[in-house]
């Protein structure tokens, strides 16, 4: 019974933390837009050299900075967080522009599209194989895509950036033995001598945080506590939530995106729009139902 009542907690504990996560990774272009009269580069710069300060404040913290010495002298780790550390940072870069040049939509399109590239990549690069209902889904998706390929005469890049850059960056990180937060750590090391470079070579005035009113460089500095929270909670729920219900949590960002795009920026939604995030709602009720299908089947294999 006692071992029932803590399973229980943890559970709640751990949706607690998930949906903390997701909430703020939904509600983060609020931040953004905020920062909408500095260019993505000069963002994503300032992202990187906070997130690796509490990052590594955070390590100490939790007694994990031996972690982080072994992760850095070991080449292949060293070599694998490289490529990780480009993926994220193009992710980035790409979700900062559309959200400051009123892209939202798009970039929560391709939040929609991520575990449906996920599945594909598992495919591909994993050799797994795709159930009939997961093969619908891909299908529906790639409708969705080539509908506004037809309407537009040119490819959602912005949504497809987002979600293949991420799908790649969480299958590089699967096959990589580091845990999120010294992950983290080194991503942000690496990016460092880019972004102090940056920093200081551009002519953009807000560059120099000298030269900046205090709420500016209070914002700037939010920057670290915005990329590492919803990490940490994540982290927080995947130990104690099973993947399904972190499945389903995974839609709360790009709803929330969706919300704020249409309901407060206003980005033009029409009808070609909305068919093609129709397609690709119809493809992640699919793929959610085979989801449900194969933890009914493993419980029931269990008990």
């Amino acid at each position: 019974m006692h071992n029932n009542q803590q399973n229980s907690d943890s559970a709640a504990a751990g949706l607690l933390a998930g949906l903390g996560a997701y909430l703020i990774w939904g509600i983060a272009p609020l931040y953004f837009k905020l920062l909408g009269d500095l260019s993505a580069p000069e963002i994503l710069a300032h992202r990187s050299i906070w997130s690796l300060l509490l990052a590594l404040v955070a390590l100490a913290a939790l007694g994990k900075l031996k972690g982080l010495r072994a992760v850095l002298t070991s080449r292949t780790t060293l070599l694998a967080l490289l490529v990780s550390t480009a993926l994220i940072s193009t992710n980035w870069l790409i979700f900062i522009w559309a959200v400051v040049n009123d892209h939202l939509l798009d970039a929560s399109l391709g939040y929609y599209i991520n575990p449906l590239i996920s599945v594909l990549l598992g495919v591909l690069v994993l050799g797994e194989r795709l159930r009939p209902l997961q093969w619908i889904a891909v299908a529906l998706a790639t409708l969705g895509i080539g509908y506004e390929l037809w309407q537009f005469g040119s490819l959602p890049l912005v949504a497809l950036g987002v979600a293949l850059t991420f799908g790649f960056y969480g299958l590089v990180r699967k096959k990589t033995p580091v845990d999120s937060l010294t992950g983290l750590t080194v991503e942000t090391l690496f990016l460092l001598p880019l972004a102090v470079g940056f920093l200081f070579w551009t002519t953009s005035p807000t560059s120099n945080l000298l030269n900046n009113s205090w709420e500016l460089n209070g914002l700037l500095l939010l920057a670290g506590p915005i990329t590492l929270t919803p990490l940490l909670l994540f982290n927080i729920a995947a130990r104690r939530l099973n993947l399904s219900t972190l499945g389903f949590l995974q839609y709360l960002g790009p709803t929330i995106m969706f919300f704020l795009a249409v309901l407060l920026y206003n980005e033009p939604f029409d009808q070609a729009k909305l068919a093609t995030f129709i397609f690709v709602w119809t493809a992640l009720g699919f793929y959610s139902v085979d989801a449900l299908m194969q933890r009914r089947k493993r419980r029931a294999l269990r008990d």
